[in-house]
């Protein structure tokens, strides 16, 4: 079952997920803290190249299955052009200004 985007708990969160599925990368890059880094399947990767190519060139979407930790960790089915879609975790690092300052991926 899937959790409306709107109904995520956690504001920074949802808007991560709003700013994927809409392909926005102004208000993706506006969300995240000077310096944020992310990792997927546990080996750090090179936030602006990962996000070009797997979320921006590649039509990445995200259909929210299960929240937990405040909302600041997802069970995701992700899907892109490159890789057709998948069960993904996503976990979330958020500072005290709203901003992500590290986020992690990987398959579920």
């Amino acid at each position: 079952m899937t959790i409306q985007v709107a109904k995520l708990s956690d504001p920074a969160v949802r808007a991560f997920v709003t700013a994927v599925n809409a392909h926005d990368r102004d208000a993706f890059q506006a969300l995240l803290a000077s310096g944020a880094t992310m990792s997927d399947d546990g080996a750090d990767r090179d936030l602006t190249d990962w996000t070009e190519r797997e979320i921006f060139s590649s039509h990445g979407h995200m259909n929210v299955d299960n929240e937990s930790k405040g909302g600041r960790a997802l069970i995701a089915r992700y899907r892109n052009d490159t890789w057709g879609e998948m069960r993904t975790k996503w976990s979330f690092v958020v500072e005290d200004n709203g901003r992500i300052s590290h986020f992690e991926t990987g398959q579920a």
